[in-house]
């Protein structure tokens, strides 16, 4: 079975889902868990209470759309729960469902992250609107992208690009995600590697800490060297 990352979709069994649907949850929340079961719709990994995720149950997320007023439900599964994972789904499958505007310049940006080597996914309302079908974006939503990036050098290229997609509305806003699942915000990995920050916030599997001395040697070695 793949290992737990952030973002990453998880598909429950059928005897996962009677599981979760037998829990005490209240009639708005029943419902919603009703639909999810009856569509087989995916939940995703969120923060795990534990570094050792291999033990214990697995923490996943269900981010309502708006009929269930966009509720975030908490549910932990043990591992036997889990039938498969998968991805959100990849940029360019949103530009559909960008304002009328916008969609050649995300369709530039989609582009220009492949001359990077780079793949977007995107999560948030406009990922879960494409995997629903339900209504999940309003006019405030941001469009959220997960990149995985191999090293300093790739990171610092799709935030270029990103920082340059010309409509600021929608936001554009996430995270790069380095090979070993830890994920900065791009905006706040920018401007740290432009000196414009000392501090940067590392997500984690576990939770998030400031860049530490492993991520700097791991990830942007440079800096190391320039200290």
């Amino acid at each position: 079975m793949m290992p737990l990352r952030r973002h990453r979709l998880a598909f429950l069994s059928d005897t996962g889902w009677a599981d979760v649907r037998a829990r005490a949850w209240d009639a708005q929340a029943q419902a919603c868990i009703e639909h999810w079961a009856a569509h087989r719709l995916p939940l995703v990994v969120t923060r795990q209470p534990q570094a050792d995720a291999s033990e214990g149950p697995i923490a996943l997320g269900l981010p309502a759309p708006l009929q269930w007023d966009r509720r975030r439900l908490a549910i932990h599964v043990p591992r036997s729960a889990l039938a498969w994972f998968d991805e959100f789904p990849r940029a360019e499958d949103a530009a559909g469902l960008l304002p009328r505007i916008p969609r050649a310049a995300w369709r530039a940006l989609v582009r220009q992250l492949a001359g990077c080597d780079a793949s977007a996914r995107i999560y948030g309302a406009y990922g879960w609107q494409l995997l629903t079908g339900l209504p999940c974006i309003r006019e405030s939503s941001d469009i959220d992208v997960w990149i995985g990036v191999r090293d300093a050098e790739q990171a610092d290229a799709v935030a270029h690009h990103l920082d340059a997609f010309a409509p600021r509305h929608p936001r554009l806003d996430g995270e790069l995600v380095f090979e070993d699942g830890t994920a900065v915000a791009w905006r706040e990995w920018q401007a740290w590697r432009t000196g414009r920050a000392r501090h940067l916030l590392v997500k984690r599997l576990d939770g998030a800490s400031m860049a530490d001395a492993p991520f700097v040697r791991r990830h942007a070695p440079a800096l190391e060297m320039a200290a």
